[in-house]
């Protein structure tokens, strides 16, 4: 079982000066899910090496027992700072991918060629296809074996509007993730701010916020094994 897991490679929030990243629950929850069931994990970014980690993130309240663990897991930290370069990965290689959020992956990743066309093969390929927070955005450009975006038709979740603004951000981000969900024509539904909350459609998983990472996980997780 091999999963490989996409990680932003975007470190600027906006014009705002300050720095974004991937979020750390969202890699570390699904990454021990999935370590524990047995896979066999590769980390991929779109220019290799060592991601930029959303500092907020790494404070003392976003802190998580996932988050600790690898805080102690010199292992994972080695794995992390070595990502593959995204254009070299071949999707054939694998069984499912996930995509980590963090605001990155709305600049990067929603836009880049490598990522799209891996998703666009992998899920035509029958392979599951997973995403937490806002990372569902990286699928703004992916299409199905249709030809229609990949989302159109399919229920979908997402960082919410509401959640946006929460963290202040709705005027920063460069699209919004339940937004863009509904104009491709997916069925975008939410739990409450901050509750866990995912959804899988045919091969595709989407889970809402940092608390939905180990639920979405799973649920790609029961993808393979079914």
């Amino acid at each position: 079982m091999k999963i490989l897991m996409v990680l932003t490679s975007h470190d600027q929030l906006g014009n705002t000066g300050k720095k974004t990243g991937f979020w750390l629950e969202e890699f570390a929850s699904p990454y021990y899910v999935f370590r524990d069931a047995g896979a066999d994990i590769t980390l991929a970014s779109p220019q290799g090496g060592q991601p930029p980690l959303d500092p907020k993130s790494d404070a003392p309240d976003a802190q998580t027992e996932a988050t600790e663990r690898f805080r102690k897991d010199t292992a994972a930290q080695a794995a992390l700072a070595s990502t593959l370069k995204l254009a070299q990965v071949k999707g054939g290689d694998y069984d499912a991918v996930f995509y980590p959020g963090g605001h990155g992956p709305l600049w990067d990743l929603a836009e880049d060629r490598a990522s799209i066309a891996l998703i666009e093969t992998m899920y035509a390929a029958g392979k599951p296809v997973g995403a937490v927070c806002h990372a569902p955005g990286v699928l703004r450009h992916v299409r199905g074996p249709d030809g229609e975006p990949l989302v159109r038709g399919k229920a979908v979740t997402g960082f919410s509007n509401a959640e946006e603004a929460a963290v202040q951000l709705t005027e920063v981000v460069p699209f919004l993730v339940e937004d863009e969900l509904k104009r491709l024509g997916g069925h975008y539904s939410k739990a409450a701010d901050w509750q866990s909350y995912a959804l899988v459609a045919q091969r595709l998983v989407t889970g809402q916020n940092p608390a939905s990472s180990a639920a979405a996980a799973e649920a790609l997780l029961t993808l393979l094994k079914s």
